[in-house]
């Protein structure tokens, strides 16, 4: 029995432990005696929560000052213990940087840290921005793109893409071009194309004409630069526009950044449906990445958020919930964009439980496929949809261990007891639907695993050149090729099929190198 007795009412950080002392949770309270009280006398929780409790038989506690104390040192514990029933956001997209390296002819590279040596520049938002910018410097100054230094000159050479400083002696010239390229991440545009005309009309004047048109050409280019980044540049800051949809027990969020006035880029993220679920988010996701100006929200968040993000960016920081105009009208594109991610395929799916006869929609389906060449490297795949959209995160493979040469019904077999075996001994969240690519036979051997494992989870097989459904009952069900629901089935065992492939081509690559 946990005592809570100890447990003080002030600000602070709780961390819940099991019987092995390791930490499973940890959360942040304005008084720790109500938080961690509720998680014990509340009764209507949700299925993550309830075995979140379950599994609790210790209770650490570190008191703070006040609240904004608190997230700061919940932020940091989190990062240090990764505990499994935080929110993880390992999924999202890291800012990256540009960095010019520390060497004799420098490079410029795409760095997602900064580590190591060199000079870094951004962090870069939009990503097609920032390798658009990479590609556009790289050649315009010719900068190499070779790991190391070859013996000879190469193609990016005769194609006046770069200077060969592996052959010849063009140091001065070359390092010139990083000076150029270090002032233009630094936003000195207009300085670089100043430099470049005084150079160009001093070789045009000495008869230098080629040094001249190839100085002439960097100008233009960057004449054009310029012109985009003032563009850019209307609006004097940045915004982040956040909206999310409850589906059952999950959360999707998705985050789009704003960029003085330009929507660049945006951001997908799904988790646990937790009481201060936006709360959370807004701290881990902040406290890795730039902060803005203004962040629109669609609800109102615990009043020591704005404070903790205040004191992280240490400049001013709105978090805005607005009820009309264009910052309302921002809040629902990202709703509709989050609509059409997640749910766009609700009519498909409401199609494939009519025609299957499911008591449910079948939200989460896994498709499998066996892949082998003349019997050999024998292969399985599994791909997951989430209602109707492919979900790579949980995408499996398998190599077939029990089976030699051909025979796919006992290698379906294997695949399916040693997926569903893994799922039920780590008590995750089973399939609303399972589909084998094959027929009746692969369907049979895959039936009788799910009965050795009192599994009763829906299933069928999906036969290719006509398209039939075979059903456990040893039916088979035709349904127009039009139809949405079948055409959605189509899709996921195609995808299965493909990742099947791409796995038998990487190990039968592997086979021959060695």
């Amino acid at each position: 029995m946990i005592d809570l007795s100890k447990i003080p009412n002030n600000p602070g950080c709780y961390l819940f432990k099991d019987n092995k002392k390791k930490i499973l949770y940890i959360g942040k309270a304005k008084n720790l005696k109500k938080r961690v009280s509720s998680y014990f006398n509340k009764k209507d929780h949700d299925s993550k929560t309830k075995v979140l409790v379950s599994k609790i038989k210790d209770i650490d506690f570190i008191v703070t000052k006040s609240e904004v104390e608190a997230l700061i040192l919940e932020n940091n514990l989190i990062k240090k213990n990764s505990p499994r029933y935080n929110i993880d956001l390992k999924d999202s997209k890291r800012y990256a940087y540009l960095q010019i390296t520390d060497e004799e002819f420098p490079r410029l590279l795409l760095a997602r840290k900064i580590t190591g040596k060199g000079k870094f520049f951004g962090p870069f938002v939009s990503g097609g921005s920032r390798d658009y910018l990479r590609e556009f410097l790289t050649k315009t100054f010719k900068i190499r793109t070779c790991n190391k230094l070859p013996k000879k000159v190469c193609l990016r050479y005769h194609l006046k893409l770069c200077d060969g400083p592996c052959v010849y002696d063009v140091k001065e010239d070359y390092l010139k071009n990083i000076d150029a390229v270090e002032k233009i991440l630094k936003g000195k545009t207009r300085e670089v194309a100043k430099k470049l005309k005084s150079e160009m009309k001093e070789n045009s004047s000495k008869g230098n004409y080629e040094k001249a048109l190839i100085l002439r050409d960097q100008i233009k280019s960057l004449d054009w630069l310029n012109e985009k980044q003032v563009m850019e540049r209307q609006k004097k800051y940045n915004e982040d526009v956040i909206n999310f949809i409850k589906d059952k027990e999950k959360i999707h969020l998705m985050l789009f950044n704003v960029r003085k006035g330009i929507l660049e880029n945006k951001q997908e993220f799904e988790f646990e449906n937790e009481e201060y679920f936006l709360e959370e988010f807004l701290v881990r996701f902040y406290s890795e990445n730039p902060i803005p100006k203004e962040i629109i929200v669609p609800k109102v968040v615990d009043p020591s958020i704005p404070k903790y993000l205040r004191k992280l960016a240490k400049k001013k920081v709105k978090i805005i919930i607005p009820k009309l105009g264009e910052k309302k009208d921002l809040l629902e594109l990202v709703k509709k964009n989050i609509e059409i991610q997640y749910f766009g395929n609700l009519d498909n799916l409401n199609e494939l439980q009519k025609k299957l006869n499911l008591q449910e929609i079948p939200n989460v389906i896994e498709c499998f496929d066996i892949s082998h060449l003349g019997g050999t490297s024998t292969t399985a795949s599994m791909v997951q949809f989430r209602n109707g959209v492919a979900d790579k995160s949980n995408y499996r493979r398998f190599k077939i261990k029990s089976v030699e040469g051909i025979d796919d019904f006992r290698a379906m077999a294997e695949v399916v007891q040693r997926r569903y075996f893994g799922l039920q001994k780590e008590k995750k969240e089973m399939p609303n639907l399972i589909v084998i690519d094959g027929g009746i036979g692969q369907l049979h051997f895959a039936i009788d695993e799910l009965k050795k494992l009192n599994l009763k989870i829906p299933i069928i097989s999906l036969a290719k050149r006509e398209e039939e459904i075979y059903l456990p009952t040893g039916k088979i069900l035709k349904i127009d090729k039009k139809n949405k629901g079948l055409l959605l089935l189509i899709r996921i065992r195609d995808e299965a099929h493909r990742f099947a492939i791409k796995y038998n081509r990487l190990l039968r690559r592997k086979k021959i190198r060695e």
